[in-house]
């Protein structure tokens, strides 16, 4: 299985031919070769995470595609068909399965209502939390999607989520919030901490692949 990461929260991962997509927002630029799409997660309703403008590209290149989100997703996404998924699902996609995490995005402000959110293990090997920083109990992860920088967080509160899941590797995601000085830190952090289990981390920019 191959991993692409995008700007921001995106990265597709390939197995036999087909694709899975994994949150295509505002802060990524339109995926060259969204065919044979079988599946696309939305982990929750923020447009840095979901545009009409990308799935209308993917759906029009795979039209099969069969798009996951929670019940805040749906709803925010009038118009398109949203299989509503939930923490304890697992969905079996062609070559892909898919198992549900969380449920709600981590707190902002207590000013800004808390959305839900899932985070999802794709199978049994990649884990991407979406915006929050829920560990999937009993998982031994092999890659490990670590949120960089949000409005949400501090680079503590990455370490220490990256420390409780000591995955086998990780790279950093969520970066497009920040400088690129900015970004450097935060891999720096990351990799400290994914280190101390005995992993190791990939800073990978937009474009970069990893073999999973």
């Amino acid at each position: 299985m191959r991993l692409t990461k995008f700007e921001h929260a995106a990265f597709l991962l390939e197995q036999d031919g087909t694709k899975l997509i994994v949150d295509p927002g505002s802060f990524t630029s339109p995926i060259a070769d969204v065919s044979n799409t079988t599946a696309v997660v939305i982990t929750h309703l923020h447009p840095d995470h979901w545009t009409p403008e990308h799935l209308d590209r993917i759906l029009a290149a795979s039209p099969d595609a069969v798009v996951y989100g929670p019940a805040g997703v749906a709803a925010a996404a009038d118009g398109y068909e949203i299989t509503i998924v939930a923490p304890g699902d697992t969905i079996e996609n062609g070559p892909f399965t898919l198992r549900f995490f969380g449920g709600t995005h981590a707190v902002i402000h207590s000013s800004i209502p808390v959305i839900d959110n899932v985070g999802v293990l794709v199978n049994e090997q990649v884990y991407y939390p979406g915006d929050s920083f829920t560990v999937p109990d009993g998982v031994e992860v092999d890659v490990l999607a670590a949120p960089a920088g949000a409005p949400w967080m501090k680079i503590a509160e990455g370490i220490d989520f990256v420390l409780a899941v000591a995955p086998k590797r990780a790279f950093g995601t969520h970066e497009m919030v920040l400088s690129a000085a900015g970004q450097a830190m935060s891999h720096g952090r990351l990799q400290w901490a994914t280190e101390q289990g005995g992993g190791t981390y990939s800073p990978l920019a937009p474009f970069d692949t990893l073999e999973v």
